[in-house]
């Protein structure tokens, strides 16, 4: 049992890094570049020094682990069940297949490119759901390790800011409208930052829509948690490995991760209106910079040759899956009458 002073000195070096992160980021036009994303690639650089100092372990640990976890709880006091009979039903459509898609793109391409299967599912989850947030509720069910967590982040993250740039050009290009362009990026699109950018660039109004679709997207984060739950430990107990998530019979009670069932209360708290804006707005931003830390912390435990290690292939089929994702949902969306 490590006594608390054991893990300050890692704490307050994710704080540090997660400060500077988001400071950096400021200076990006259009915020192209999230904070999570600069705390991932400063962590990796800093990887090299840290890790030869031990007062840091215990406490980069505790971030990337439980911290990351209490980020993804407080997430779910940002958003309401009624969020998602707000969109309407052609989001959902939409929705069902570009989740489709991208997890069945993800299978199939992660087979042919002979890939990691946690690697492959969380560069598809990234691109299904909403980037690195989804990554990062995935990965602790999977038991991923950092170095295909920061992958996986950075296929999706290379494909968010091409569509940054491409998706309003092709938007006015095909004469979309803005109920249709909010649909298309708000599914389309990985990271939350990316959408809101690529959409109130076409728009105001299409802006607005897309981050309620967003929203409702990133709900899926917990019946995709609660799948990939079930085939981490069925894997496991197939290799004889007996993992957190695992029990000797595998079933749902045994394997559901604690950390979701209490998103899912956060978010029944949400949608009985006890939350002010207010209070859900300070909450978004406190659960947001925990994410950065957590992200900071995994980018301390991961170094460039890691990474590299995995190759071409997780980067190819991170933009292949994701250009399925962005032909599907435009696709449906002419079928249903909504560009």
């Amino acid at each position: 049992m490590k006594n608390i002073t054991d893990y300050i000195a890692g704490i307050i070096l994710t704080i540090l890094l997660a400060l500077s992160a988001k400071a950096v980021s400021t200076y990006i036009p259009m915020h192209l570049i999230s904070g999570s994303v600069f705390a991932l690639i400063l962590g990796m650089l800093l990887n090299p020094i840290i890790k030869e100092i031990p007062i840091f372990n215990s406490g980069i640990k505790f971030v990337s682990k439980k911290i990351l976890k209490t980020a993804i709880v407080l997430m779910g006091l940002t958003l309401s069940f009624s969020q998602v009979l707000s969109v309407g039903g052609y989001s959902l459509i939409v929705m069902t297949f570009t989740l489709l898609t991208a997890f069945g793109g993800g299978y199939v391409f992660g087979r042919l490119f002979n890939m990691n299967w946690k690697l492959s599912s969380l560069i598809s989850a990234g691109t299904g759901v909403c980037g690195g947030s989804a990554i990062a509720a995935v990965a602790p069910t999977i038991e991923a390790d950092n170095s295909d967590i920061a992958y996986a982040i950075s296929a999706t993250f290379i494909f968010d800011i091409m569509m940054v740039i491409l998706f309003p050009i092709a938007g006015k290009y095909f004469g979309m409208s803005d109920l249709g362009f909010g649909l298309w990026a708000g599914t389309a699109v990985n990271d939350t930052s990316s959408v809101v950018a690529a959409a109130y660039t076409f728009s105001d109004a299409a802006g607005a829509f897309a981050v309620i679709v967003k929203l409702t997207r990133t709900l899926s984060i917990v019946p995709i948690v609660m799948i990939f739950s079930i085939i981490n430990a069925r894997k496991n107990k197939k290799l004889g490995i007996k993992s957190d998530y695992q029990d000797e019979n595998v079933s749902v009670k045994n394997i559901f991760p604690y950390f979701i069932l209490l998103f899912l209360l956060m978010v029944g708290i949400k949608s009985t209106g006890f939350i002010s804006a207010e209070l859900s707005s300070n909450i978004a931003s406190i659960s947001k910079f925990m994410m950065v830390m957590a992200l900071g912390a995994i980018g301390l435990t991961t170094n460039f040759r890691e990474v590299s290690a995995s190759g071409v292939k997780p980067l190819f089929h991170g933009f292949i899956v994701s250009s399925l994702v962005v032909v599907v949902s435009f696709t449906v969306q002419l079928f249903i009458g909504q560009l």
